[in-house]
């Protein structure tokens, strides 16, 4: 059974370039893989069974990709409990799994369901290792509203930029990880799959040489880098970008050696104590918006005796009434 690589980060955040340098040096990425397009030139490096399956279950269970809500990881947890899913996953692993020596699978969503995952790996007998990709948020953001559209408001965005990354850290602390910066990956790939190998303990990334993979060097583009770290043009309130920014901070010792320490962890983990509470009060203040959206229920349909009255004129239901009354 092959070691199983899980590359995972918040969208627009340099999974595809390194889903698609893993491919290329040794790593398989399961077929058929979704499409290259616009917004991806060089391709996704995403298997497309695992993106179908991704999105079939996030609907169902009304999550998105960026979403800001701490609860919302409460409802893709209880999917690693699911048994038809956990079939249905292991199912396709253990055909993924028989052959190569190494996969990779990819997908953004990935991160929403990181239990589900592990613990199929781990039914399977596939050992499992995890690559975050880091990405500055103000990036990140610019980059999703020129592709993905204004749908969703900056300020959701990087709320969600700081949800996924607090809770993705967190969940990942009893895994071999490797955290990698998009910046770094596009100067030097050959150090980044080196540092990246010695903390997974993977063996091809640890002996990696450049001089083996000419067309990596053709495949990572610098120009592929089109949005720079900045805040301006970004509506995002105060407070949010403020937190945004100094978790990023937070952030950037996982990507350094010897970086991963407990005082790192309790900050992170004061910073994810902290958004969760910002939201729960944005949720509350928000609450009259949230009422007035809210699809209001339908009338029943009039009954028989309604219909017939309404095709009765007006003059002539008062005569009925009248009739009625000497009845009595």
């Amino acid at each position: 059974m092959s070691r199983l690589v899980l590359v995972a980060g918040v969208g627009r955040s340099g999974t595809s370039l390194m889903a698609g340098i893993l491919g290329q040096v040794g790593f398989y990425i399961p077929q058929p893989e979704i499409n290259a397009d616009e917004t991806n030139p060089r391709g996704f490096g995403e298997p497309a069974w695992v993106v179908g399956f991704h999105q079939r279950v996030m609907r169902r269970l009304r999550v998105t990709v960026f979403d800001a809500r701490p609860r919302a990881w409460e409802v893709t947890d209880a999917a690693a409990e699911d048994d038809d899913l956990r079939v249905e996953l292991r199912a396709w692993l253990k055909g993924e799994l028989d052959q190569p020596d190494a996969v990779v699978v990819k997908d953004p969503r990935i991160g929403w369901f990181l239990p589900l995952w592990t613990g199929c790996a781990r039914d399977v007998g596939a050992p499992s290792s995890f690559v975050c990709m880091m990405r500055h948020p103000a990036e990140i953001l610019a980059s999703a509203r020129k592709w993905y559209g204004d749908w969703q408001t900056d300020a959701s965005r990087a709320a969600a930029w700081l949800n996924v990354m607090l809770e993705t850290e967190r969940k990942t602390r009893e895994l071999p990880r490797a955290f990698v910066r998009y910046e770094d990956l596009l100067a030097d790939w050959e150090r980044e799959l080196r540092r990246a190998g010695a903390k997974l303990g993977d063996p091809l990334l640890m002996g990696m040489e450049r001089s083996r993979f000419p067309q990596v060097d053709e495949f990572v583009d610098p120009t592929l880098h089109r949005q720079r770290r900045g805040w301006e043009g970004l509506e995002v309130p105060d407070r949010v970008r403020d937190m945004a920014e100094r978790v990023w901070g937070e952030l950037q010792p996982l990507a350094d050696d010897g970086g991963d320490t407990a005082d790192l962890r309790a900050a992170l983990d004061s910073s994810h104590r902290e958004y969760d509470d910002l939201y729960r009060d944005a949720e509350a203040i928000a609450q009259s918006s949230v009422t007035a959206v809210k699809p209001r229920k339908k009338a029943p349909p009039p009954t028989l005796r309604v219909r017939v009255a309404r095709r009765i004129p007006p003059g002539a239901r008062k005569r009925l009434r009248r009739l009625a009354g000497r009845a009595k």
